[in-house]
């Protein structure tokens, strides 16, 4: 199966067409981030077969020159705080230096799904398009990805994403959860987590390519 696939199932779906029904209209009505054309990205640069690590993000940042699709993952110059962790403790869990920008487009080319659980907001206003469908869907595709017969490892990080690891059951995959990496909650259990090496390891031994977590210079 590929995301086409799935989709196309979905697609047909009441809460679905309700759900672009809403989007379109946000859309029309407000500022609203990613771009229109960025909602998918997330799928159209990590194919569903190519999926090894699946990082759960909750949703969009709500900033211009922000969000582009990828959980966590930035366009602008300026880090946002939890990002600023994220490569922090990648750093302190490597063991390396590292200096570069906040776009994460490398991580999902390598098999990294950056995935937040809401793919859509209104500019400015965090969790504006809670409970509008598009957990039903991301719930369904984390539902897909736990059902892959090959090894996967699925970092969550903060309650909202701890919550959907009832529904990871495939006893191939690694689930690693922590705090969320936002300054609120880094310290209490982020910091020295040590995901990136964790997932390395994982990958190694089920003889597959581990990721090039950073940018080598």
């Amino acid at each position: 199966m590929v995301w086409q696939d799935f989709l196309k199932d979905e697609i047909q779906q009441v809460y679905y067409k309700k759900l672009m029904a809403f989007v379109r209209h946000e859309y029309q009505s407000y500022t609203c981030h990613p771009d229109f054309d960025k909602i998918w990205n997330a799928f159209i640069t990590t194919p569903l077969e190519a999926v090894k690590v699946v990082i759960l993000g909750q949703d969009p940042y709500h900033n211009y020159n922000q969000a582009h699709g990828l959980s966590f993952s930035v366009l602008c110059k300026e880090l946002p705080p939890s990002l600023k962790n994220i490569y922090l403790e990648m750093s302190n869990d490597l063991g390396v230096e590292i200096h570069q920008d906040g776009d994460l487009t490398y991580l999902a080319k390598q098999g990294v799904l950056l995935l937040n659980t809401i793919l859509t907001v209104r500019h400015g206003m965090p969790l504006s398009h809670q409970n509008k469908g598009w957990e039903i869907l991301t719930d369904r595709v984390i539902e897909l990805l736990d059902k892959q017969d090959r090894p996967m490892v699925f970092i969550l990080w903060g309650n909202n994403a701890k919550s959907k690891m009832k529904m990871l059951t495939n006893p191939k995959h690694l689930v690693l959860s922590s705090a969320h990496p936002s300054p609120l909650s880094a310290y209490n259990g982020f910091f020295g987590s040590c995901p990136f090496s964790k997932t390395n390891a994982f990958l190694i031994n089920q003889g597959l390519e581990p990721i090039q977590w950073y940018k080598k210079n």
